[in-house]
């Protein structure tokens, strides 16, 4: 019965199977049942198809019985009305919100929570422009009130989110000290275990910080740093390095910004053999105070106690620039110079240049130079022709890098 040309005539003329015929997928299926009519049954289930094999074997289909609309009852239809007005006044604060006409979008969000108390973004997005205000109690308030409502209604856990978001961000900008901010933190953290929102956890982050930053700002006391340090200092003389290190922890909590107090800790941290703590320390009490000249000697003498001769004397000469005529740093520099010469003579043991070698071979400075084509031609030219490889002398760039090298112990004269 799907073969005949009688099929499409039939099709076309009936008003409930004519439409079928514009339709790319009924007709593919219809095709595919004309070529293979054992197929039909896999298409049974659609009612198209149905519908055209009761046109062809002159069955009625009765159409299926609607259910008689429902009456809406006066109150109903107020409900709808009413919270067809409210989405209005929502859309109406909205523009006034991104206008930053705050007052009236605030009329328009009363409004609509006055229509309507059953969708708690008219409290959050109300809540929203009061922070805009510098109003962060009434913030607060509404969160609270959307938080609650969104509990009742079973409101989407978003929504809920987005609330608890908004009473952190109130209570931080009402935070004057550090655990001011623990509330703030523990609501975003509930906001957070509502929906995992990238906003949140960024506004989370900054609280975090402020408080921390005020904590240090709270505990900040340079006359009780500068009785910590002396104590440390006493410890020091005293040979009590772990006390003095203590007592200097306490001084840079009090006092950051202290130069003195990293030299001194940087001190212990030697005596005590913990080099990249020194070494950490020396960086920061230059950093802090360029010109203190201690800091280079205590950096120097990391380094130099590391047998970076090199690097320790870059140090002790950076130093010189602030104090020429510094005794302790020029002692510095004559001890590095005695250690490289000695190097460059091949007059230390086999252990020691292998240990100087391989922490060269970490420097990047000494990595860029080993790996640069140029370089490695004049080291070519060094090994199989001394004579000629004296002309890239003449160059200063490479006549320092070589230098850089024999230094290292990477390259050996004899």
């Amino acid at each position: 019965m799907f073969q005949g040309p009688e099929l499409w005539t039939k099709i076309a003329s009936d008003p409930a199977t004519r439409a079928y015929l514009d339709q790319p997928d009924f007709m593919q299926m219809l095709r595919e049942v004309q070529r293979n009519p054992s197929s039909l049954n896999t298409y049974l289930s659609d009612p198209r198809m149905m519908q055209v094999l009761s046109l062809m074997l002159n069955i009625k289909m009765e159409p299926e019985p609607q259910p008689e609309p429902m009456e809406v009852s006066d109150e109903e239809k107020e409900r709808k009305e009413r919270k067809a007005a409210a989405l209005k006044e929502k859309e109406a604060g909205n523009a006034s919100y991104k206008k930053k006409d705050f007052e009236t979008a605030i009329q328009h969000y009363t409004k609509a929570l006055e229509l309507d108390d059953e969708d708690i973004s008219y409290l959050t997005n109300r809540a929203a422009v009061y922070i805009e205000m510098g109003k962060y109690d009434e913030c607060i308030e509404d969160c609270d009130k959307a938080v609650e409502r969104g509990r009742e209604l079973r409101a989407d856990f978003k929504m809920v989110a987005r609330a608890l978001t908004r009473k952190g961000t109130a209570l931080a900008k009402l935070a004057k000290n550090s655990k001011d901010y623990d509330i703030a933190i523990e609501t975003f953290q509930k906001a957070l275990t509502e929906h995992r929102n990238p906003d949140t956890l960024k506004r989370l982050n900054e609280a975090e910080k402020a408080k921390k930053d005020l904590e240090q700002q709270e505990y900040y006391d340079p006359k009780l740093a500068d009785e910590e340090r002396e104590k440390g200092n006493e410890m020091f003389k005293q040979q009590k390095y772990p006390e003095a290190i203590k007592h200097y922890n306490e001084a840079i909590r009090r006092n950051p910004k202290d130069a003195r107090v990293y030299s001194n800790r940087a001190a212990c941290y030697t005596k005590l053999g913990a080099m990249p703590e020194g070494l950490k320390d020396a960086e920061k009490c230059i950093e802090l105070d360029p010109t203190f000249t201690k800091g280079y000697t205590r950096k120097g003498a990391v380094q130099f106690f590391m047998k970076e001769y090199e690097k320790a004397m870059e140090t002790y000469q950076a130093g010189l620039k602030h104090d020429p005529n510094n005794q302790e740093l020029l002692d510095g520099i004559r001890r590095c110079v005695e250690q490289i010469n000695k190097a460059n003579r091949g007059d230390i043991s086999q252990e020691d240049l292998q240990e100087k070698q391989s922490k060269a071979m970490q420097d990047p400075e000494i990595q860029n130079i080993l790996t640069d084509p140029i370089m490695r031609q004049v080291l070519m030219d060094f090994q199989e022709n001394p004579r000629a490889a004296q002309d890239h002398l003449k160059d200063p760039g490479v006549a320092q890098k070589i230098q850089k090298l024999i230094n290292a112990g990477i390259v050996q004269t004899r």
